[in-house]
């Protein structure tokens, strides 16, 4: 029997040119892991006013080295050579100080400034076009202890040096979260947090007049954070 009007015939199956076209789309969409790590070099680049040349970046940025590392990792996990992945990782821990669980999933162009220090889960997401400081951890909570338990990171985050994001939660796109903050609840889209525990004080890039808090205020840790002054980090 010939193939029905509109389908193409490949083998014993069927497939509409619909199907064919979205898949071809869905390919060119995604770049190849070079692509990916020259879009990472060059993000690094754009970011760091230290670096002079996309040379020094290639030959010296620890934090660039440590984002190339995992995505070789992250391919070998999803494509089951989970014991090596894991070798390979902890192996990257030993050498540039950055603890990147291979199931962890990294979008494009991911900046990770200085490198030392930072820890991103194993059920970890982070979009695109990312800055993450030194000592930066995605952890868990240690209630969850399967299943989905580490955060969410949407397009365009910034999180600054030492800040600590736990759980099952989920910072917006364009969001950023100030040096040294504890965050435990989910942070708005274009919202800033800072403090211990988190709390938003700007919204879209207004001030916030009453300080939002993220999580309630019987598991207040220690005193809010100054006003609305952010601080990323104070190595550059």
């Amino acid at each position: 029997m010939s193939p029905a009007k509109g389908m193409v015939a490949e083998g014993m199956v069927t497939v509409s040119p619909a199907a064919l076209s979205a898949t071809n789309d869905a390919a060119e969409r995604t770049p190849g892991l070079f692509a990916l790590m020259r879009e990472d070099a060059q993000a690094a680049l754009a970011r760091d006013p230290s670096a002079d040349s996309l040379r020094d970046i290639v030959l010296f940025s620890t934090g660039t080295h440590a984002v190339w590392a995992h995505r070789r990792h992250h391919w070998l996990w999803q494509h089951g050579a989970r014991t090596l992945a894991l070798w390979l990782a902890k192996r990257m821990r030993r050498k540039l100080g950055v603890d990147i669980h291979p199931a962890a999933r990294i979008g494009r162009r991911l900046t990770i400034d200085h490198g030392m220090g930072v820890v991103i889960g194993a059920t970890s997401t982070i979009g695109d076009d990312c800055m993450i400081y030194q000592g930066v951890t995605l952890g868990m909570t240690g209630k969850q202890m399967g299943g989905k338990r580490h955060p969410d990171l949407g397009d365009n985050v910034l999180v600054g040096a030492n800040a600590t994001i736990l759980g099952d939660i989920h910072v917006g796109d364009g969001a950023k979260v100030g040096a040294g903050a504890v965050v435990v609840r989910d942070v708005p889209a274009g919202a800033t947090a800072v403090g211990v525990p988190a709390h938003v004080v700007r919204d879209r890039g207004q001030r916030v007049c009453k300080a939002l808090e993220l999580m309630p205020p019987v598991l207040k840790l220690a005193a809010p954070a100054r006003g609305d002054d952010a601080d990323w980090s104070c190595a550059l």
